[in-house]
């Protein structure tokens, strides 16, 4: 469930009541009194008035987003790799991002100009590294229960990344207060699936996902991103396209004889995996096969990918 604000008196109450001790008869007047002044409700929710730090000269904010168009932090955030992500937030390039002492906010970009609380943080040690981690950190559990629930609207016009607060946090806008983490790995359509080993691995745990491929045969597409080379194989068995995508999570290779020459290490970081035809699982199985050669002449993944037969 997401609490969505559309900045009526609502949207407040429901970030207020989420902060605040209350009780059933205090919540009602709450609600009666913010409902009589509608209109100062118009004015967005900053996401200091969530955190109420007041110390900006010592305070910095770093967004992370995906670098050179392949590692996203927010992956990390995903899949719960803490350190990994921790390590993004307080890492020194050629010359020192924060000083002992100060207070770091750390957003995590969803989408355009959607970002994610993920961490506030206090410097307690500069460990003198550089191209590393940098800082020792001790996180500041006040605010942990806003950690990957608080969803900022920022634009950001400048080229860096780490920013005093001076300089933006008045800027930032709650867009969203959701009830549980952030979670964005619903099944998106099957035209739309292009996930990594990785990320396969993780999803194919969610309902949505199990429903989606577990009565669909078809046509998939594995694609090696560290040389291009391509893989067309079909999916007409038990638990259809789940079936045969969860076999390549056990062993990689799935039993394909064309992967096996490949290493598990290999597999789980440059494989993707996408889907190229769907059909009900009454569809003959041969009519599968059939379209599977189809691709794989069309692709020509016998002559210069892997497919072997």
């Amino acid at each position: 469930m997401n609490i969505t604000f559309n900045w009526s008196c609502h949207a407040y109450l429901s970030w207020f009541l989420l902060t605040q001790k209350h009780t059933p008869a205090y919540d009602m007047q709450l609600n009666w009194a913010l409902c009589e002044k509608e209109n100062m409700m118009k004015t967005p929710i900053k996401l200091n008035d969530i955190l109420q730090l007041s110390d900006l000269a010592n305070l910095k904010i770093r967004m992370l987003t995906t670098y050179s168009n392949t590692t996203n932090p927010l992956d990390f955030f995903r899949s719960n790799n803490n350190d990994e992500l921790m390590s993004w937030l307080f890492w020194n390039y050629s010359k020192k991002s924060f000083k002992v002492g100060e207070i770091v906010i750390g957003l995590l970009r969803l989408d355009g100009d959607r970002w994610l609380l993920f961490n506030v943080s206090k410097v307690t040690k500069d460990l003198n590294k550089f191209s590393g981690l940098g800082f020792e950190y001790e996180i500041m559990s006040q605010y942990q229960k806003y950690f990957g629930r608080v969803i900022v609207e920022y634009k950001n016009k400048a080229q860096t990344l780490i920013r005093k607060a001076s300089g933006m946090l008045d800027d930032c806008t709650v867009a969203q207060i959701i009830e549980d983490k952030y979670e964005d790995e619903e099944f998106p359509g099957y035209e739309k699936v292009n996930i990594t080993w990785e990320v396969m691995n993780r999803v194919l745990k969610k309902s949505s996902w199990k429903t989606a491929l577990q009565n669909q045969k078809g046509v998939y597409l594995i694609t090696d991103s560290s040389t291009g080379k391509m893989y067309v194989g079909s999916a007409y068995g038990k638990d259809m396209l789940l079936g045969r995508w969860e076999a390549y999570l056990r062993t990689g290779h799935g039993g394909n004889v064309d992967l096996k020459e490949f290493d598990l290490k290999l597999i789980k970081e440059n494989f993707k995996y996408s889907i190229l035809d769907i059909f009900k699982s009454t569809v003959e199985d041969n009519f599968i096969i059939a379209r599977e050669n189809w691709w794989k002449e069309t692709l020509m993944t016998r002559a210069f990918g892997y497919n072997k037969n």
